[in-house]
């Protein structure tokens, strides 16, 4: 099967690769309809992360059932699925308490950037979509297996309610998701932070109200003037570095709510300054099987449409350029077809 490999900074390639293929009797096979870049991939492709070997990248999906394991029961072949980036059973204790990311038996599921992905825990990751899917949807669907539901999580960590004010810190694909989650809970008045003027337009549509272009203590600031001096009801941070937490936590009003969902690099808080804030704070790598099945349901009775994050639409054996695209915000994300 063809899929792509990081060899190192900013050398992607597409290779030929040995068939996905059932190791467990839990596993699951798809032949991936689409899949696509994260940003999180770029901290390993910008070298951030390190690399110690060739790595087949990506962890977004949505396919056809190929085949499942013996011990697979609610996953049938044939099906249209939507993956997860984390498989987990579903049933234990931390799944149950919402929080699959955390799954006593949980595995990352990477390499999804490919024409088959094996899928562990079938029954407890994969999500049937039901009846006859339009193409139009499939964008959104696959929106929806990560940074749909990453940005749903931040809003549901920072605990909008109706009526709140929130602002989103990133302009990224899980920003832009996360005004539209705010939007869905309730929020009236959302606060984009971007200076790029195309995702201004973007969450503008999504729902946001007002947008601040100015970043750091500006943007804070800038946040507190638009609030009487008081701050956000809570804040949505979908970047994870230094800056844009310190920005988070600063436009946050005292007893309001951050959720953080950007993976954290070089983050450090300080506690005494967190402890007289009284702002709380909660975030982690997003559950989004909890999610899922409501969210796929907006998308297929056109409530929500995620699928429009992706701007650049690649063959896969063109993904190179689909991260070139989006390390140089070129692009927001990058959708790549088999």
């Amino acid at each position: 099967m063809r899929a792509t490999v990081l060899h190192a900074p900013r050398d992607v390639r597409v290779e030929d690769r040995p068939r996905a293929a059932l190791q467990q009797p839990t596993d699951a096979v798809i032949r991936t309809v689409a899949t696509c870049v994260c940003g999180s991939d770029l901290w390993d492709y910008r070298g951030v992360n390190e690399i110690a070997e060739p790595t087949p990248g990506g962890h977004e999906y949505v396919g056809i059932v190929e085949e499942v394991g013996s011990e697979v029961t609610g996953i049938k072949p044939g099906q249209l699925v939507v993956g997860l980036f984390f498989a987990s059973d579903n049933t234990c204790p931390n799944c149950e308490n919402g929080y699959q990311t955390n799954c006593l038996h949980r595995e990352f599921v990477g390499g999804c950037q490919a024409e088959y992905v094996r899928v562990p825990l079938a029954d407890g990751t994969l999500v049937h979509v039901p009846g006859d899917v339009a193409e139009e949807h499939i964008p959104s669907l696959l929106a929806c297996s990560d940074v749909m539901g990453t940005g749903w999580y931040a809003a549901v960590a920072a605990q909008v309610e109706p009526g709140d004010t929130v602002a989103v810190v990133g302009d990224g694909a899980v920003g832009l998701c996360a005004v539209i989650a705010a939007k869905e809970l309730g929020a009236t008045r959302i606060i984009a932070m971007s200076r790029h003027a195309p995702r201004q337009q973007l969450a503008r549509e999504f729902g946001a109200t007002d947008v601040v272009a100015e970043r750091g203590h500006e943007g804070a600031a800038r946040i507190k003037e638009l609030t009487g001096g008081i701050g956000a009801d809570a804040v949505l941070e979908c970047v994870g570095n230094p800056e844009s937490m310190r920005q988070a936590l600063h436009s946050t009003r005292p007893g309001g709510n951050v959720g953080f969902v950007g993976v954290p690099h070089g983050v450090q808080i300080d506690g005494e300054e967190l402890f007289f804030s009284h702002v709380a704070l909660r975030g982690g790598p997003a559950p989004v099987r909890a999610f899922l099945p409501d969210l796929i349901e907006r998308v297929l009775t056109g409530r929500i449409n995620p699928g429009k994050v992706f701007d650049l639409e690649l063959p896969l054996d063109q993904a190179a350029e689909g991260y070139r695209a989006m390390d140089e915000r070129r692009a927001i994300k990058t959708l790549l077809r088999p």
